[in-house]
């Protein structure tokens, strides 16, 4: 009787697809975001609200922080579902 010895490890696991945190976005881009200088965006509905790559701020209200953050914080929604919408 010969043993089977299954190999598990990240060598054997394919990494999941890259993708850009705002790929969702892209069709509408122009309607929702306006260029702000400098690789920021501002949200057009969030007057003053300002977005980089992987964090926003918000000067006028003293807020900042990352995607959960801005769930939690601009949006209201709790962290659990804030965890939700981010990971879809």
């Amino acid at each position: 009787m010969t043993s089977q010895t299954s190999v598990r490890g990240p060598a054997n696991r394919s990494a999941p697809p890259a993708r850009s945190s705002w790929h969702r976005y892209s069709k509408n881009a122009a309607s929702l975001f306006r260029d702000h200088g400098s690789g920021n965006l501002e949200i057009e509905q969030y007057n003053g609200l300002i977005l980089k790559a992987s964090y926003w701020r918000w000067p006028e209200r003293g807020m900042a922080g990352n995607g959960i953050d801005f769930y939690v914080k601009v949006l209201g929604a709790s962290f659990h579902d804030a965890m939700k919408q981010l990971m879809t």
